[in-house]
């Protein structure tokens, strides 16, 4: 079994009074993680999931005296897909409040749907985790560095999600089911949304601009919605951990973008399987975008398993000076450019380095990447 890179940092509150909240796309493991976890957990345990319909009826309005009931001499509950049953906030903070010796555990496969029911109920009750798809540092701690490498060419098209790396073989048809029973499906139930063809234009047209810049007015043209229908989508979808926003630095210079965007999807694979490209990395013609997509995204997972919190930006004038990625960190900012090529030798524009001192710069290349990701 495949450890992930949280199970410690989770481990450190299992004792205490508040809820822990585990968010994540379905099928990263999030309840296997819990599984592996059950162990440590204080026990009776109650399993409880909000897609099967009694229990949200259950806890959608309720009482601590008829949680009590339902909990019995249960230690521990644990509550997945907790973002189907409404005021499920409500029902968590009557169970720290009232049922002090019960450790609530949920999970979420939208965090827009889960913080939304969450947030206000649980202030300063919850600690709060995110799963992705393994990390090339999950990988690299399960079989070593050397063959990680060795399968990067496979990653860039294949992704990491578990059933992808755990069924060699049948990657390409387990991608096109996983895609289509959870990108659309799921996502279409909960927001209602009653165009789902233009949803899916709406994601192809993002991966096929992955790495570049965004606009949402072509978007619009593109897929036939209005500019504000096309913001509202990619707030789901980014809210479904499907895809995420980069924005541009601007504070110093004239012609910076200024309310520019990159989007990225967390997966790779997944960003495949929405438009059914499976050809070897080394003949793709996009080898560039998901090498850049990649890297970002695998990034991404980093700061976020390690605690680190930062700025993240990309940068680019209207005379095309550009730099993929930044970060900014307690006043210093490390400027990145990612490169297929390891043999790369890209500088960085002097329009930048003169308006932002003190910039720590690096290229990026399979050659090196275990130094920014490990």
């Amino acid at each position: 079994m495949i450890s992930r890179a949280i199970t410690h940092s989770i481990e450190k509150h299992l004792k205490d009074e508040k809820a822990l909240i585990l968010l994540g796309p379905r099928q990263v493991g999030k309840s296997t993680l819990l599984q592996q976890l059950s162990s440590k957990f204080a026990t009776p345990i109650t399993w409880w999931n909000g897609d099967d319909a009694d229990i949200r009826v259950m806890l959608s309005n309720t009482t601590s005296t008829a949680l009590r009931s339902l909990l019995g001499k249960a230690k521990t509950l644990v509550i997945d897909e907790a973002q189907r049953i409404d005021n499920i906030g409500l029902s968590i903070k009557l169970i720290i409040d009232q049922l002090k010796d019960v450790k609530v555990i949920a999970t979420g496969s939208s965090a827009f749907e889960l913080s939304k029911h969450i947030n206000e109920p649980l202030t300063g009750r919850k600690w709060e985790y995110n799963l992705f798809p393994f990390s090339y540092g999950e990988m690299v701690a399960e079989h070593g560095l050397l063959t990680e490498k060795r399968l990067l060419n496979h990653r860039l098209v294949y992704g990491y999600y578990p059933e992808i790396v755990n069924n060699q073989g049948e990657e390409e048809i387990r991608l096109k089911q996983l895609s289509d029973s959870y990108l659309y499906k799921d996502i279409l139930t909960w927001e209602k949304i009653q165009k789902p063809e233009k949803m899916e234009k709406l994601i192809q047209a993002l991966a096929f601009q992955v790495g570049n810049e965004v606009s949402y007015h072509e978007l619009g043209q593109l897929t036939g919605l209005d500019n504000q229908t096309t913001e509202k989508y990619i707030n789901i979808l980014e809210k479904a951990f499907i895809i995420f926003r980069l924005g541009s630095l601007s504070r110093n210079l004239r012609n910076e973008l200024k309310k520019s965007r990159k989007i990225y999807f967390y997966d790779n694979g997944i960003r495949n399987a929405v438009i059914n490209q499976f050809g070897p990395a080394t003949l793709r013609q996009d080898i560039g975008a998901l090498w850049e997509n990649f890297v970002i995204s695998e990034r991404v997972k980093f700061l976020a398993y390690n605690q680190i919190n930062c700025n993240q930006y990309f940068w680019r004038t209207h005379a095309q000076q550009e730099i993929d990625y930044i970060e900014e960190r307690n006043g210093l900012m490390n400027a990145y450019e990612i490169k297929w090529n390891p043999k790369s030798k890209n500088k960085f524009p002097k329009t930048f380095l003169d308006a932002y001192k003190n910039v720590e710069t690096k290229i990026i290349t399979p050659d090196n990447l275990h130094e920014f990701l490990l």
